[in-house]
Protein backbone atom coordinates (compact mmCIF):
# COMPACT_ATOMS: atom_id res chain seq x y z
CA UNK A 1 0.00 0.00 0.00
CA UNK A 2 2.96 2.75 0.62
CA UNK A 3 6.26 1.21 -0.59
CA UNK A 4 5.40 -1.46 -3.84
CA UNK A 5 3.20 1.59 -5.29
CA UNK A 6 6.11 4.10 -4.38
CA UNK A 7 8.62 2.32 -6.57
CA UNK A 8 5.95 1.78 -9.42
CA UNK A 9 5.65 5.49 -9.54
CA UNK A 10 9.85 6.20 -8.87
CA UNK A 11 11.17 3.39 -12.05
CA UNK A 12 8.21 4.23 -14.33
CA UNK A 13 9.81 8.44 -14.12
CA UNK A 14 13.24 7.52 -13.83
CA UNK A 15 12.99 5.09 -16.86
CA UNK A 16 10.97 7.67 -19.36
CA UNK A 17 12.98 10.07 -18.49
CA UNK A 18 16.26 8.06 -19.84
CA UNK A 19 14.47 7.30 -22.57
CA UNK A 20 13.90 3.56 -21.37
CA UNK A 21 10.83 1.28 -22.46
CA UNK A 22 10.23 -1.16 -19.52
CA UNK A 23 6.88 -2.53 -18.49
CA UNK A 24 6.69 -1.87 -14.70
CA UNK A 25 4.59 -2.76 -12.42
CA UNK A 26 4.06 -3.13 -8.60
CA UNK A 27 1.98 -5.82 -6.09
CA UNK A 28 2.46 -6.66 -2.78
CA UNK A 29 2.83 -9.66 -1.16
CA UNK A 30 -0.55 -9.88 0.90
CA UNK A 31 -3.97 -8.55 -0.35
CA UNK A 32 -5.23 -6.41 2.24
CA UNK A 33 -6.00 -3.70 -0.25
CA UNK A 34 -6.88 -4.79 -3.49
CA UNK A 35 -7.77 -2.38 -5.91
CA UNK A 36 -7.25 0.78 -3.01
CA UNK A 37 -4.84 3.48 -4.15
CA UNK A 38 -1.53 3.74 -2.92
CA UNK A 39 -1.51 5.18 0.97
CA UNK A 40 -1.99 9.11 1.05
CA UNK A 41 1.05 10.40 2.94
CA UNK A 42 2.95 8.23 -0.06
CA UNK A 43 1.62 9.79 -2.93
CA UNK A 44 2.00 13.27 -1.43
CA UNK A 45 5.45 12.86 -0.62
CA UNK A 46 6.02 10.83 -3.90
CA UNK A 47 4.24 14.31 -5.73
CA UNK A 48 6.16 16.61 -3.82
CA UNK A 49 9.20 14.87 -6.17
CA UNK A 50 7.73 14.85 -9.56
CA UNK A 51 6.62 11.43 -9.56
CA UNK A 52 2.31 10.48 -11.05
CA UNK A 53 0.96 7.88 -8.69
CA UNK A 54 -2.64 8.48 -11.30
CA UNK A 55 -4.34 4.72 -11.86
CA UNK A 56 -1.86 3.09 -9.54
CA UNK A 57 -4.34 0.23 -7.21
CA UNK A 58 -2.88 -1.66 -4.84
CA UNK A 59 -2.79 -6.02 -6.06
CA UNK A 60 -1.26 -8.84 -4.80
CA UNK A 61 1.52 -10.60 -6.30
CA UNK A 62 0.03 -13.43 -8.85
CA UNK A 63 2.16 -16.58 -9.77
CA UNK A 64 1.57 -15.52 -12.99
CA UNK A 65 3.89 -12.39 -12.42
CA UNK A 66 6.90 -15.03 -11.92
CA UNK A 67 6.95 -16.05 -15.73
CA UNK A 68 5.83 -12.75 -17.19
CA UNK A 69 8.33 -10.14 -15.10
CA UNK A 70 11.92 -10.47 -15.19
CA UNK A 71 12.81 -8.90 -12.16
CA UNK A 72 10.75 -9.29 -8.98
CA UNK A 73 12.18 -6.89 -6.38
CA UNK A 74 11.08 -7.18 -2.76
CA UNK A 75 11.50 -4.48 0.00
CA UNK A 76 12.09 -6.10 2.69
CA UNK A 77 13.66 -10.01 3.97
CA UNK A 78 10.22 -10.71 4.72
CA UNK A 79 8.70 -9.94 1.36
CA UNK A 80 11.34 -12.01 -0.32
CA UNK A 81 10.46 -15.37 1.81
CA UNK A 82 6.57 -14.89 0.92
CA UNK A 83 7.57 -14.32 -2.62
CA UNK A 84 9.77 -17.31 -2.86
CA UNK A 85 6.82 -19.57 -1.08
CA UNK A 86 5.06 -18.81 -4.06
CA UNK A 87 7.69 -18.85 -7.00
CA UNK A 88 7.90 -21.56 -8.93
CA UNK A 89 11.32 -22.90 -8.70
CA UNK A 90 12.50 -22.48 -12.30
CA UNK A 91 11.65 -18.52 -11.18
CA UNK A 92 13.70 -17.94 -8.08
CA UNK A 93 16.84 -16.16 -10.03
CA UNK A 94 14.12 -13.32 -10.55
CA UNK A 95 13.81 -12.86 -7.10
CA UNK A 96 16.02 -10.16 -5.54
CA UNK A 97 16.18 -6.96 -2.32
CA UNK A 98 15.93 -3.46 -4.21
CA UNK A 99 18.15 -2.15 -2.01
CA UNK A 100 20.76 -5.26 -3.55
CA UNK A 101 20.70 -2.83 -6.37
CA UNK A 102 21.31 0.48 -4.40
CA UNK A 103 24.61 2.05 -3.26
CA UNK A 104 22.66 2.15 0.67
CA UNK A 105 23.80 0.96 3.36
CA UNK A 106 20.61 -0.45 4.34
CA UNK A 107 19.29 -4.20 2.97
CA UNK A 108 15.84 -3.20 3.39
CA UNK A 109 13.56 -0.54 2.52
CA UNK A 110 11.23 0.00 6.18
CA UNK A 111 7.37 -0.11 6.06
CA UNK A 112 6.80 3.48 7.06
CA UNK A 113 3.12 3.27 7.65
CA UNK A 114 3.13 3.68 11.47
CA UNK A 115 5.05 6.83 11.58
CA UNK A 116 5.20 9.91 9.97
CA UNK A 117 5.87 11.98 7.20
CA UNK A 118 9.71 11.89 7.78
CA UNK A 119 9.52 8.01 7.60
CA UNK A 120 7.97 7.82 3.90
CA UNK A 121 10.49 10.32 2.94
CA UNK A 122 12.93 7.86 3.87
CA UNK A 123 11.49 4.91 2.65
CA UNK A 124 11.28 7.34 -0.74
CA UNK A 125 15.15 8.20 -0.60
CA UNK A 126 15.92 4.33 -0.16
CA UNK A 127 13.44 2.91 -3.41
CA UNK A 128 15.13 6.02 -5.13
CA UNK A 129 18.86 4.53 -4.17
CA UNK A 130 17.52 1.14 -5.51
CA UNK A 131 16.14 1.96 -8.32
CA UNK A 132 19.03 4.01 -9.74
CA UNK A 133 21.50 1.05 -8.86
CA UNK A 134 18.87 -1.15 -10.78
CA UNK A 135 19.02 0.92 -13.84
CA UNK A 136 22.39 0.93 -13.71
CA UNK A 137 22.25 -3.01 -13.35
CA UNK A 138 20.13 -3.20 -16.31
CA UNK A 139 22.41 -0.78 -18.58
CA UNK A 140 25.39 -2.40 -17.52
CA UNK A 141 23.76 -6.24 -18.44
CA UNK A 142 22.14 -4.64 -22.17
Amino acid sequence: MCRSPSAEAVFKKKAADMGLILEIDSAGTAGYHKGVAPDKRSQAVGMERGYSFKGLKCRKVVVQDFEKFDYILGMDNQNIENLLKDCPEEFQHKVSLLLSFGASEEQEVPDPYYGGKGGFEYVLDLIEQGADGFIEHLKSTA
